[in-house]
């Protein structure tokens, strides 16, 4: 197979996927008969928690291009070495492309679950139930504990929770340096630090709003939103090392499928 034909495989898988998740977005059922759930208030927990659980398909983010989602008013601006080393990527080197986990806070054309324990109290921990790549999951302590004063570097970094009335507030540390913030590179250092912002503000409907923080990267924090929208059915099973293809030759730079 030529390069050029391998490429376009590449592009065309990366649009099936993106239209399945366009479709499962808007209602329409994927894969194991995933669909809309009917329209209804947003649900509480017995003790007036809110209550977020289920399975989500979007995110906080653009998974194309994260400057996509910046809120009214944002701007990213990279420090020098950062833009320089965005033009040195190659499509194959994207570590989610690689059947690794996408970090914080880029999504995927997957679904999550969000899990409250215990559900009959305030949680004590939340975790996202990711479907796609490695079946990786986060954890969020919603305990009152500190973040630690030196943590390890991981892929979801070290997050801690609370509850702003009916939101959500999930700010996190520990990251290591090795996922893309989308499919074109932007890059990030261990100096990141997100806060998370989920408002279940209806039945159906989550609003994420994010704001990056990483002084190694970026001129000064910014702010992205996005929208998940609630799904009917189970996360599948998904093994991305028994579909994963080599891509060493294909040489395309990093860029929007």
């Amino acid at each position: 197979m030529t390069r050029s034909n391998i490429g376009i495989l590449t592009l065309v898988f990366a649009l099936a996927a993106a239209t399945s998740a366009t479709a499962q977005g808007r209602g329409g059922r994927g894969r194991g008969g995933r669909g809309a759930v009917p329209a209804a208030p947003a649900p509480v927990l017995p003790d007036g928690t809110p209550d977020f659980s289920g399975l989500w398909l979007g995110g906080g983010t653009n998974n194309g291009d994260i400057s996509q989602a910046l809120l009214p008013g944002e701007d990213l601006v990279m420090l020098p070495w950062a833009e320089q080393h965005m033009t040195t990527l190659r499509s194959q080197d994207d570590p989610q492309a690689n059947c690794l986990p996408s970090g914080v806070p880029r999504g995927s054309p997957y679904p999550w679950r969000m899990v409250q324990t215990p559900t009959h109290a305030p949680a004590t921990h939340i975790f996202i139930l990711f479907e796609g790549n490695i079946h990786s999951y986060r954890q969020i302590f919603m305990d009152g504990r500190p973040h630690p004063e030196d943590p390890d570097p991981t892929w979801f970094g070290h997050s801690i929770g609370r509850w702003e009335g009916g939101t959500l507030v999930v700010d996190s540390v520990g990251f290591n340096d090795r996922f893309w913030f989308d499919y074109l590179g932007h890059p990030h250092t261990e100096q990141l630090h997100i806060v998370e912002r989920y408002t279940r503000t209806d039945m159906n409907t989550m609003t994420i709003e994010t704001t990056i923080e990483d002084p190694g990267a970026y001129e000064k924090p910014f702010t992205v939103a996005g929208t998940a929208r609630l799904q009917e059915g189970e996360i599948l099973e998904y093994i991305c090392n028994e579909y994963n293809v080599d891509l060493e030759h294909v040489d395309a730079p990093a860029q929007l499928p």
